[in-house]
């Protein structure tokens, strides 16, 4: 199993560039049509862009292996929260690539009676599971930062307490509000400012969140859970892939456990 993590490993940043190219042909594909090009020039974009995904495909045999792995060594983490979301994202991961390897096998020729159709759904489900405890993972991480932050800071626990007591509310203008959703708006604003600077301190954690958020709206629109249209499938899908190209580049941007 190691050779293939160690394979897979070398293959990802290859991976992460063709998927930038492929998302880069839907995004030009939607704007060529919206456009009026000819229907030949279509068709050759939509001809690369299958070719790109095909090419993809290969890049990624064997990714099962390396995300059973990275599961196995995420069922020892401390954090029951981070334990779970971590592993069984892992896990979806490791079906993901499994339904995408058959997948692979059927474009390819070698299974040629193969449902496509259905395994492409069937990936595309476990590519949508894993997407959302990941981001459950963003979130809980979010949270605990949030929390050292106020609990670190003296001033901002004076201030939030002064909220719930309503210390602040004769500071903020009445504007025909009433005092409890004065409290309220002065609340959110400080919870705002305090995630902003949570994430503007910590860029791995704001990368992770991001690139996951832009990949969420993918599977959402091939499984017709949230029909989003080519146009902005092809743009997530572009700047996610940027953001991995760049934790690819950088290592300490990579959201570590």
């Amino acid at each position: 199993m190691e050779p293939w993590v160690r394979f897979s490993a070398q293959s990802q940043a290859k991976e992460r560039a063709l998927r930038a190219a492929q998302y880069a042909c839907t995004l030009l594909g939607y704007t060529l049509r919206k456009n009026g090009a000819s229907p030949g020039f279509l068709a050759s974009v939509t001809q690369l862009e299958a070719h790109l995904s095909l090419g993809r495909k290969l890049f990624r045999l064997g990714n099962s292996a390396e995300a059973l792995e990275a599961a196995k060594r995420a069922i020892h983490l401390s954090d029951v929260v981070l334990r779970f979301c971590i592993t069984v994202g892992h896990l979806n991961r490791a079906m993901y690539f499994a339904c995408d390897n058959i997948l692979w096998a059927g474009r390819a020729g070698l299974v040629p009676h193969m449902d496509q159709e259905k395994w492409s759904q069937r990936s595309f489900r476990y590519y949508l599971f894993a997407l959302i405890l990941n981001l459950s993972r963003d979130a809980y991480e979010v949270r605990l930062l949030m929390e050292r932050e106020v609990n670190g800071r003296p001033s901002q626990k004076t201030a939030a307490s002064s909220v719930a007591s309503g210390g602040h509310a004769s500071e903020v203008p009445a504007g025909g509000r009433s005092p409890s959703l004065q409290r309220l708006a002065l609340r959110v604003r400080l919870q705002l400012r305090l995630l902003s600077r949570v994430l503007r301190n910590n860029p791995p954690l704001l990368l992770d969140l991001a690139k996951n958020a832009c990949d969420l709206f993918i599977p959402l629109d091939k499984l017709g859970l949230y029909k989003t249209g080519p146009g902005f499938v092809g743009l997530c899908g572009l700047a996610s892939s940027v953001l991995s190209i760049l934790a690819i580049l950088h290592p300490w941007l990579k959201l570590k456990p």
